[in-house]
């Protein structure tokens, strides 16, 4: 099966009442876990690069990596470009096999962003690549996105019509309350639920895309603190949250933080317990373990696309 991009995928999510997991991927060790969770769960997928995984990884590595993964479980998977911030890196990962690209605007005034999408959208349709933009913008660090929380903002929902119907994107991120990174929410996260619903009046029968939903899961965080760490307090977005959303108007919800923290929590552990050990395979082949063990709890748990392959 070759790559495929999100158009099909996301109209039966949609139908469904379901969402696609969206896993950001660095390594090999990281495409591994995902996609035999992913195969054993019998789920769609989206693997999506980040400009800088594409940088540390190389762009021919990730390809054949991905590559790989459809030789070994025959899924349909998505190839996307999270956060892309110029039409030059867009059309790179376009001319370069990626089957979907996200082009991330929401800096830019309105009409700017709706100038830049369009272009991204004009050069990715002829070549059958689906393309996802932004309105709003999420509080966080995740790689080269750092927003401040002064500086975000929440989707306009009398903005969604206007920038879909001019742009002619595929889906659309919404910021709703979430935020990349291991944030520190003051209390607990609460998601605007209304922004979301209103988004979906507004927009009937089309994918929205939610960043920044890993969770940021308890064990993890208390075995990096445990392992000379320091991620106290640390939270993400409760999963009940996730679930909602994914039974909404969310066709695809990214999760990168969770990634990470499980892979860095396992390492350090096993660094710990074996301070002697210089086998890489003997402390990545844990952090793989728990990359496809969270992975499945989100395909089945949160998710809800296990079986939708």
């Amino acid at each position: 099966m070759p790559l495929v991009n999100s158009k099909e995928m996301f109209k039966k999510a949609y139908e469904g009442g379901y969402a696609i997991g969206a896993f950001n991927v660095n390594n090999m060790e990281i495409v591994q876990g995902i996609t035999e969770a992913a195969k054993e769960q019998k789920a769609p997928l989206i693997l999506q690069v980040s400009a800088g995984a594409r940088k540390y990884a190389n762009h021919t590595y990730l390809i054949k990596l991905v590559e790989a993964a459809i030789i070994e479980t025959d899924l349909p998977i998505v190839l996307h470009l999270d956060h892309g911030d110029s039409f030059e890196l867009c059309k790179s990962c376009i001319d370069g096999g990626f089957t979907s690209v996200m082009i991330d605007g929401s800096h830019l005034s309105f009409e700017d962003n709706i100038a830049l999408t369009k272009k991204v959208v004009d050069y990715a349709h002829p070549r059958n690549v689906t393309v996802e933009g932004e309105l709003g913008r999420l509080a966080g660090v995740e790689d080269e996105v750092n927003v401040s929380a002064a500086d975000a903002s929440y989707t306009r929902p009398e903005e969604v019509e206007e920038f879909v119907k001019r742009t002619g994107v595929d889906s659309l991120a919404i910021a709703i309350g979430t935020s990349h990174g291991a944030f520190k929410f003051k209390g607990e996260a609460k998601l605007r639920f209304d922004i979301l619903e209103e988004v979906g009046k507004r927009l009937p029968g089309f994918p929205i895309v939610l960043h920044g939903a890993s969770s940021v899961v308890p064990e993890y965080v208390e075995l990096i603190n445990k392992y000379g760490g320091s991620m106290a307090g640390a939270k993400g977005v409760p999963e009940d949250m996730l679930r909602k959303a994914a039974s909404m108007a969310v066709c695809k919800i990214n999760i990168d933080s969770d990634l990470r923290l499980a892979m860095t929590a396992k390492i350090r552990e096993s660094l710990s317990l074996e301070p002697g050990n210089f086998d890489p395979r003997k402390y990545l082949a844990p952090a793989r373990g728990a990359i496809k063990e969270i992975v499945e709890h989100k395909i089945v748990e949160v998710l809800g696309c296990n079986g939708k392959a």
